[in-house]
């Protein structure tokens, strides 16, 4: 595996968990591809600016038991982790919002380009999601 993308994907990470949007912008393209669990693709880093904003305004989460894998050239990699989390404001389409908590296995894959991340798409179990949060 790339050590270089390790890198990059546990910064990201990293970012995440300390909520710092900045940080995960600065790892990303300009032409980044978001593919969402749910959902059309978003398309450019001010797409996932918002996508960040509005994740960070509704969930307060930790990743954790993160798995990097990435193919020898570093194009591409998976991660399995584990999401710990609050569901702090409802968000649109969703169960209302009252300090839920909840936990699940997630999975992301990536395309990587000239060093930045150029695709994410986001992989979890909806269905169990919603019976955790549903009261």
């Amino acid at each position: 595996m790339s050590t270089d993308v390790r890198d990059l994907l546990q910064g990201y990470f990293n970012a995440l968990n300390d909520r710092d949007i900045r940080a995960c912008l600065a790892r990303v393209s300009d032409e980044l591809i978001l593919e969402p669990n749910q959902g059309f693709a978003e398309h450019g880093r001010d797409a996932f600016a918002a996508f960040l904003e509005r994740q960070l305004h509704c969930y307060r989460e930790t990743v954790d038991a993160l798995v990097i894998l990435a193919e020898p050239q570093g194009r591409h990699a998976a991660c399995e982790y584990r999401v710990i989390g609050e569901y702090l404001a409802t968000d649109d389409g969703l169960p209302e919002a009252c300090g839920q908590r909840y936990e699940m296995r997630a999975g992301a894959f990536f395309e990587i380009g000239n060093g930045l991340i150029t695709r994410i798409s986001l992989h979890f179990n909806l269905p169990d999601w919603l019976a955790q949060v549903d009261d």
